[in-house]
């Protein structure tokens, strides 16, 4: 039986076939699909997927607007991913050179792409990202992805993903390993690198998950075969602690702002209309940030993201023209956010941050904006 078909012995949904019969890529294309994985060709000996058609080629656009994928064409990558045996049947059957690819956001996998690259390491806070890492730790013999991996989960207390044995593990030809495991609980995990100076687990660890793919196992290319380590064949749900740790990190999805409601008219009427004696730049402040607070009298729906942003703008233009402190009006701003959306401080400030740096480059003055 082809190695490819070995990797795969434990499906018995199908009638086995005939070795000499299916090509090796095919079968394990087929194999891959029977578990819900959708596929996609990969260039020969490559681990990048097949090209586009000319036309793709030609013109850049969407690939939800593609005509090709309706066409039965394996044209961009992942998105083309596919269970239908009849496709896998053309695809493989035609071309047994092409690799797999299993796109892993549809397939609901979350796979731990551990690199081995001989390269320094990035900046102490760019290894653990969040994590800081002081000068009086010594990183001496620190190198890889293997490692960095290593460190976090002796800090969590946990087994590295790397020497899970409950799960599908497959060795690259480069030295890596990708930790398959299956997402739970319908959560749409981000993709990352973890050479990333954004969103990222850990230095040489990649995330593929969400827009992206992973080579399948038995898929062979110009350095070597993508071979599973150890005996499981299954990926196991994913760690309620890496889980964590890429929640932490930003692999989630922000939350879902509600689309905007209207804020009720008597609430700002009624900030505009108490004077109580207060300076007039007291007034605009209080004027800016009734909005906001009117949100803290709606759980959702009130466009909190909206108004927030709005304020911050206006803000903004009112420190440049000089009608208001900065600090002062940043931390009312602040302050007024957090006590009518608690537990959301990070997307405040960056609501806050994007707003102001925008209403600073336009002065607000007494007679409007400056263009």
């Amino acid at each position: 039986m082809p190695a490819e078909l070995q990797l795969f012995r434990s499906d018995s949904r199908e009638p086995a076939v005939p070795a000499s019969s299916v090509a090796p890529s095919l079968a394990a294309a087929q194999a891959c699909a029977r578990r819900g994985w959708p596929v996609h060709p990969l260039a020969p000996g490559r681990k990048t997927p097949a090209a586009n058609c000319s036309d793709c080629r030609a013109s850049a656009h969407a690939p939800v607007t593609c005509p090709c994928l309706g066409a039965g064409r394996w044209c961009h990558s992942f998105h083309a991913a596919t269970l239908n045996q009849d496709r896998i049947q053309q695809w493989w059957g035609q071309h047994p050179e092409f690799g797999i690819g299993v796109s892993c956001g549809q397939a609901g996998l979350v796979v731990i792409d551990i690199d081995a690259h001989g390269t320094e390491p990035p900046a102490r806070d760019r290894i653990l990202p969040g994590i800081p890492i002081g000068d009086q730790v010594d990183l001496t013999g620190l190198a890889n992805g293997f490692h960095t991996l290593a460190v976090l989960a002796a800090l969590r207390g946990q087994q590295s993903p790397a020497d899970d044995t409950s799960t599908l593990r497959v060795r690259t030809p480069s030295g890596g390993l990708h930790v398959w495991y299956r997402a739970t609980g319908n959560r749409q995990w981000k993709s990352s690198a973890g050479s990333s100076a954004g969103r990222a687990l850990a230095w040489q660890v990649d995330v593929r998950a969400h827009g992206s793919y992973v080579v399948a196992p038995g898929t062979t290319t110009h350095h070597g075969t993508y071979t599973p380590a150890g005996e499981a064949r299954e990926p196991a749900a994913l760690p309620l602690w890496l889980a964590q740790e890429l929640d932490r990190t930003g692999h989630l999805p922000a939350p879902a702002i509600p689309a905007p409601r209207p804020v009720p008219p008597r609430a700002r009427q009624a900030v505009l209309a108490a004077d109580g004696g207060r300076t007039q730049a007291e007034r605009a402040l209080a004027a800016v940030l009734a909005p906001v607070e009117a949100c803290g009298q709606v759980a959702e729906g009130a466009g909190f993201s909206d108004a927030l942003n709005r304020a911050a703008y206006t803000l903004g233009g009112l420190i440049a023209a000089g009608r208001l402190s900065r600090q002062e009006a940043e931390q009312a701003l602040k302050d007024t956010a957090v006590a009518a959306r608690p537990g959301q401080e990070l997307r405040i400030e960056q609501i806050i941050r994007s707003g102001l740096g925008a209403g600073l480059k336009r002065p607000l003055h007494a007679t409007g904006r400056n263009p």
